[in-house]
């Protein structure tokens, strides 16, 4: 009974951090407020997440420098998921973070509405104006953010930001 119970309890969590609305500007699918990974295998955004993931082959070089270094990091994500460089960069970024066997309860994932916003969230205080934003918290603190799209490379920027 407390299995069951359990599994429910963890139904419920994932289904409300998950939440789908539909865009009005589009009339697609589009998620807000707090996400975890698994809400990209639904069928509205699988088909973009999914082939971003498979086809991104990052510099292996740098990801062994990585693997080093970014476990100290908590790693904050603002999306939109009705936005072309967070349906191409997010997945890309994913990839280098599940090459890196980093923990994903180290990621924050936020999905914000064309207004950059999600209802009950301080979305506000992160100063966002475009997204997708990557941002890299150390003991509490901002250390570096990727805005968009990478200056260079999803993992060269990366690896500047724990760098510094």
């Amino acid at each position: 009974m407390k299995f069951l119970f359990f599994l429910l309890i963890s139904a419920i969590s994932i289904l409300a951090q998950n939440k789908v609305i539909i865009d009005s500007k589009s009339e697609k699918a589009m998620f807000i407020g707090e996400c975890n990974l698994d809400a990209f295998q639904d069928s509205s955004f699988a088909w973009w997440y999914n082939s971003e993931f498979e086809n991104y082959e990052p510099n292996p070089d740098i990801l062994n420098t990585l693997k080093q270094n970014l476990d100290e990091y908590k790693i904050e994500i603002i999306l939109g998921s009705w936005c072309s460089d967070s349906r191409r960069e997010v997945p890309r970024f994913i990839k280098i973070l599940d090459l890196l066997d980093y923990d994903p309860a180290q990621i924050e994932i936020i999905a914000v509405d064309r207004e950059k916003s999600a209802p009950e969230l301080d979305i506000e205080s992160k100063g966002i104006e475009l997204v997708p934003t990557f941002i890299f918290v150390k003991d509490g603190k901002e250390m570096g953010r990727i805005i968009e799209t990478p200056l260079k490379t999803l993992e060269e920027d990366i690896l500047e930001i724990i760098k510094n």
